[in-house]
């Protein structure tokens, strides 16, 4: 008896521990936070966009390229997902890794228009974030930390992942 007593309170502890946490949509991995690398780029308008902890926000730190399949069959559904960052209380950052501005252009203008990415002209960025392919997407907290890590194109409009992002905004880690 004192065994199930026992194994029912630690369950009871475990399930208490994890019912802040958000369920995980496919293709979303938890991981043990590690502090996010620098990152300060300029999008195709020259403005200087910078990943830093002071905005008290989540961050979705997207890693993509023209040439990748999947990168381009998911980029009209990060434009409109990015269209709900208020809501979502999310700051987007679309990082196009070692591509020129032409390519980048010609690109979004036919897949999302609406996103303005930040361009790692030299890679040395998406060095430093080291994803294990593209596309790869971080999703950092408040306090930038990584959390979790997202491999490969994702349907991002579909409402398992806008539930999930949307309550990573309503909670500090």
């Amino acid at each position: 008896m004192k065994a199930f007593a026992c194994t029912l309170c630690l369950w009871l502890i475990t399930l208490n521990v994890y019912a802040d946490t958000p369920a995980l949509p496919k293709g979303i991995l938890k991981i043990t936070p590690r502090p996010a690398p620098a990152l300060s780029l300029q999008n195709l308008d020259e403005e200087t966009f910078t990943l830093d902890s002071k905005t008290g926000r989540w961050a979705f730190v997207h890693f993509w390229a023209s040439w990748c399949g999947p990168c381009r069959r998911e980029m009209p559904s990060i434009q409109a997902l990015s269209k709900q960052s208020s809501t979502l209380k999310l700051d987007f950052f679309i990082v196009n890794t070692a591509e020129s501005e032409d390519v980048v252009f010609s690109f979004l203008a036919s897949v999302a228009p609406d996103i303005n990415s930040l361009l790692d002209r030299d890679g040395l960025v998406t060095e430093k974030w080291q994803p294990r392919g593209l596309p790869s997407t971080y999703l950092v907290d408040p306090e930038g930390n990584i959390r979790y890590i997202v491999l490969g194109g994702q349907d991002w409009h579909k409402p398992e992942y806008t539930r999930f992002l949307g309550q990573l905004g309503q909670n500090r880690p």
